[in-house]
């Protein structure tokens, strides 16, 4: 298993805490990346942050911006996706700026499944139709 993709099942379970209290792992995602924890909530979009977070822990690039399409703008871009790469998908339409991010566990002819945060409120893995990927990204080492 690769340093990206056993890292993110580290995190496996964390889930977001209802009400005023936020999950402290949650929190650390985005004051890794150097923003003030004042600032968010674990209801926050923290799909990208997971990623970040994620990739900076096993020695990756990253983004350190919070937008999941901010993803397409690192790694290379693969026709031959393997787990662990990075997989960006669009939200509510193809030319939204919305979106998800996450880590390839496994695809089928349909689907592919999606190691990430943010998923149903947690750390998780969750199927995703294949027309919704807008690309499939393998990130180099970091330095």
């Amino acid at each position: 298993m690769n340093s990206i993709l056993s890292t993110a099942l580290s995190q496996y379970g964390v889930k977001e805490i209802s009400g005023a209290k936020d999950h402290p792992q949650i929190i650390n995602y985005f004051t890794s990346m150097g923003f003030n924890k004042t600032k968010f909530k674990d209801e926050t979009a923290w799909c990208s942050a997971f990623a970040n977070w994620v990739a900076k822990q096993a020695g990756y690039e990253r983004t350190n911006k919070l937008t999941a399409r901010s993803w397409l703008t690192v790694g290379e871009s693969t026709e031959k996706p393997q787990t662990g790469d990075v997989v960006v998908l669009w939200r509510e339409s193809p030319n939204s700026w919305k979106g998800h991010v996450g880590f390839l566990v496994k695809q089928s002819k349909r689907y592919v499944y999606l190691l990430g945060g943010n998923q149903g409120n947690s750390v998780s893995i969750k199927a995703y139709p294949k027309n919704r990927v807008l690309d499939y990204r393998k990130l180099r080492k970091d330095g």
